[in-house]
């Protein structure tokens, strides 16, 4: 289950799992920004904050759900800000950025106001 936050006047989603990923929290997902990157055009950035460990997914269609909505969506935000102490998750942006448009930067958890700056910043 993931719980988000769509800061509309910032154009910024914040998304925390909480536990195992689950096919219809990139539903639920999608409803929300949708309209808003229909509306806008894009959103300016997304953070993640997974904690300190990545949670996985529920099960096979959780993880095919994932990955259509990061295809569906990749080009239409601007920038992703991981904000974790996972050790694995660091190297998250180097990773992504050979599957996704955004610019992907790493937070530690304690800078999590420095990565909303940055996804601020124009």
């Amino acid at each position: 289950m993931v719980t988000f936050e769509l800061l509309k006047d910032k154009g910024i989603l914040i998304v925390t799992p909480h536990g195992a990923l689950e096919a219809w929290d990139f539903a639920n997902l999608a409803k929300e920004i949708d309209p808003y990157i229909e509306e806008n055009g894009k959103l300016n950035g997304l953070m993640l904050c997974p904690g300190d460990k990545f949670p996985g997914w529920e099960d096979f269609a959780a993880l095919i759900a994932h990955f259509k909505f990061v295809k569906n969506h990749h080009r239409n935000i601007k920038k992703v800000a991981a904000v974790t102490d996972s050790k694995f998750l660091t190297c998250a942006p180097k990773i992504a950025s050979h599957f996704v448009q955004a610019e992907v930067k790493h937070f530690d958890s304690k800078d999590r106001a420095k990565a909303m700056e940055w996804l601020e910043a124009k």
